[in-house]
């Protein structure tokens, strides 16, 4: 283990490059996963992180230590800072110090839908990103494909959010959703609030692309077109609609509710 105390540091200064800036994490191809749940997550799952970084005073933690013990073990880079040095990097409150630095995976896509996944039109909400990713995951979807528009799913708050679902997904951002629209051979569904067809009258029972919208304005109406059914949640209430991340929420779990009957 290597310890950091000077604000120069280039590692350092690559921290808080990528903690503060979305446009640094994505021209660098890496994110920082901050807390234990998530750094627990990525080495079960995925690995040696790039980098462990530590905050002195969490080495007294069990469960840190067990996981600074594991990337030792795997040969990865371990570097402990000074508590003032974390927490000018650390982007969580109360956080219990510990982080990766590790690869945000770039995806090339291999070929045409042919099986469930998720299709994200320019949502902008890293909270409801993560939340979808998060029920995808659960549901047993795999496969999520965003657009351009849509917030970058390595980001902090994303993977906050998504509590782990990262390391169970393939997702692949800056995608022409038109285009894998077009050329999809699994049932595409987009959800809209002015659709006739409600979601429960769908055989779900097959693989379902599931093309979700932008918070206030929708899925755009070229994509629209291009969908085999445009389906709607229906609801009570005076409520207008529901949250794009609940309304997933709701599709996947009727698609796993059939799947299962």
């Amino acid at each position: 283990m290597k310890t950091i105390t000077s604000r120069d540091n280039p590692l350092y200064k690559e921290l808080k490059q990528l903690a503060a800036s979305s446009q640094a994490r994505r021209k660098a191809g890496r994110t920082l996963l901050d807390g234990v749940h998530l750094c627990q997550g990525y080495l079960t799952l995925r690995g040696a992180p790039v980098h462990c970084i530590v905050a002195d005073s969490a080495l007294a933690n069990p469960e840190v230590l067990d996981v600074v013990r594991r990337c030792e073990d795997l040969h990865a880079h371990v570097t402990a800072l000074p508590d003032p040095l974390y927490n000018a990097v650390s982007q969580v409150d109360n956080g219990i110090g510990l982080m990766f630095l590790v690869d945000a995976p770039v995806r090339a896509i291999a070929g045409p839908l042919t099986q469930s996944a998720v299709l994200l039109d320019n949502l902008q909400d890293p909270g409801n990103v993560g939340s979808i990713l998060r029920s995808a995951a659960a549901a047993g979807i795999t496969q999520v494909y965003c657009s351009a528009g849509t917030a970058f799913c390595w980001s902090p708050k994303v993977l906050r959010a998504a509590m782990g679902a990262h390391f169970v997904l393939e997702i692949y951002e800056n995608v022409d959703l038109a285009a894998l629209v077009s050329s999809a051979t699994v049932m595409v569904l987009a959800t809209s609030g002015y659709a006739t067809r409600r979601l429960y009258d769908v055989d779900l029972r097959q693989p379902v692309a599931w093309l979700l919208g932008h918070e206030g304005q929708g899925v755009a109406d070229d994509l629209l077109a291009l969908a085999t059914h445009q389906v709607v949640i229906p609801h009570l209430g005076q409520i207008e609609s529901l949250n794009v991340a609940a309304c997933a929420a709701v599709c996947f779990f009727e698609q796993l509710r059939q799947n299962q009957a």
